[in-house]
C-alpha cells in the first residue's frame, strides 16, 4: 500500500469492494422497511439544510455585527441674506435666467459649458420641496460659483459679461468667507449631534437584532441535538435491520482499504476510531482485525471504500482520456507540419 501507514487485514487483499446492501441475507427484494428508512432520511436531510440556513444567518450577523453605520447628516447653515445680497446686485440681471442660446445664437455654448446654471435655477432648489433642495449649504456654494465660473468661461475676458461675473464672483467670496466659520461650526455640531443619535438608534436596532438572533442560535441548538439524536436512532436502526457481514465481504473490504491513497485511508482509520477511541489510528502500521469490528464500522467502511475506489477510478478514467486527447492533437500538429514541409518542397 502506498503512503506512510500499511493495513493488515485478518484476510488475503485480492479482490475489490463489492456493492452495500441493505437486503436480509437470503432474500433477493430489498427488506420492507427501507422505504420507510429513505423517507425519514429525506425528512431529517430537508431538516438539516434548515438548521444550516440558521447556523448561516446567525453567523453572519455576529460577522457583520461590528460595522459602523453610515453618518449622513449635513449642515442646516442658513445662506439666505448672502444670497439676497449677491442676487440684488445691479449686474445680477446678466445672470437670473438660464442662458437664452437660441434667441442670441450660441451655437457652440453646451459645447463649451457641460453644467449651464443661474440664480433662478439656485432659487428654486433652495425651495424645492420635490427633494431636488439643497441638503448643505456647500452644494449651494458651490451652484454659486458655477453661474460666475460658466460665464467668464464662455465670454472672453474684458467683455461686459467676463466683468460682471468677475465683479461678483468676488463679492460672493468675500461674503462666503465671512459667513464659513460660522459654517464650519454648524457642520461640527451637527456632525456630532448625528453621531450620537445614531449611535444610540444603531445600539437599539443592534440590542433588538442580538435577542432575535440570539433567540435563533438557541432553536438552532436545540434541533441539532434533536436531530443528532434522531440520526443516532436510525443508525442503530440500519445496523440492527442489516444482515452481518460475511467472512467474504470482510476479506473483500481489506482488499479494498489496502488499495486506497493515503488521504482516504486517514478517513476510513477514522471512521474506525469513532466506534473505538483506543484504536492505534495514527501508528505507522495500522493492523486491522476485521472480526473485532462491530457490524456498524464495518458497513460504515463498506460504503466508504465503495465510493472512494469508485471516485478513484472515474479520476484515473478521465486522466487518460485527456492524456489520449492530447497525444491526439500532438500527432495531428505533427501531421500538419510535416505537409507543410512537403508543401514548399515541391516545384513552382
Amino acid at each position: 500500500m502506498s503512503g506512510d501507514k500499511t493495513t493488515q487485514a485478518m484476510v488475503s487483499p485480492r479482490e475489490g469492494v463489492d456493492s452495500p446492501s441493505m437486503k436480509p441475507s437470503g432474500e433477493g427484494e430489498p427488506a420492507p422497511h427501507l422505504e420507510r428508512f429513505r423517507h425519514q432520511i429525506d425528512e431529517v436531510t430537508v431538516k438539516a439544510d434548515e438548521i444550516e440556513q440558521r447556523v448561516n444567518e446567525v453567523t453572519q450577523f455576529y460577522l457583520s455585527s461590528n460595522k459602523k453605520p453610515l453618518n449622513k447628516c449635513g449642515s442646516t447653515a442658513k445662506v439666505r441674506d448672502m444670497k439676497r445680497q449677491i442676487m440684488q446686485h445691479r449686474y445680477a440681471w446678466v445672470f437670473s435666467e438660464p442662458v437664452d442660446v437660441k434667441t442670441l445664437g450660441l451655437t457652440d455654448y453646451y459645447e463649451v459649458i457641460k453644467k449651464p446654471m443661474d440664480f433662478g435655477t439656485i432659487k428654486k432648489r433652495m425651495e424645492a420641496n420635490d427633494g431636488t433642495r439643497y441638503k448643505h449649504v456647500r452644494e449651494l456654494c458651490a451652484d454659486m460659483r458655477l453661474v460666475f465660473e460658466n460665464a467668464m468661461k464662455y465670454n472672453d475676458k474684458g467683455s461686459d459679461v467676463y466683468s460682471m461675473a468677475e465683479t461678483l464672483s468676488g463679492k460672493f467670496e468675500e461674503r462666503w468667507q465671512l459667513l464659513l466659520p460660522k459654517v464650519i461650526k454648524e457642520e461640527t455640531e451637527e456632525a456630532k449631534r448625528c453621531k450620537e443619535e445614531s449611535a444610540e438608534s444603531h445600539m437599539d436596532m443592534q440590542e433588538s437584532q442580538e435577542d432575535k438572533i440570539a433567540k435563533l442560535a438557541r432553536d438552532t441548538s436545540n434541533e441539532l441535538d434533536e436531530l443528532s439524536l434522531q440520526l443516532e436512532e436510525f443508525r442503530e436502526m440500519v445496523v440492527q435491520k442489516c444482515r452481518k457481514i460475511s467472512t467474504e465481504e470482510k476479506r473483500k473490504l481489506g482488499a479494498g482499504l489496502a488499495r486506497l491513497s493515503t488521504q482516504d485511508l486517514s478517513k476510513a482509520l477514522e471512521i474506525i476510531t469513532q466506534m473505538n477511541p483506543s484504536f492505534p489510528a495514527s501508528a505507522e502500521e495500522v493492523d486491522i482485525d476485521m472480526d473485532a469490528q462491530s457490524e456498524s464500522t464495518l458497513w460504515k467502511l463498506k460504503f466508504f471504500v465503495k465510493g472512494a475506489l469508485e471516485a478513484e477510478t472515474n479520476k484515473t478514467a478521465a486522466n487518460k482520456g485527456q492524456q489520449n486527447s492530447k497525444r491526439k492533437r500532438e500527432n495531428c500538429d505533427a501531421l500538419a507540419k510535416t505537409s507543410g514541409k512537403r508543401s514548399k518542397k515541391l516545384p513552382q
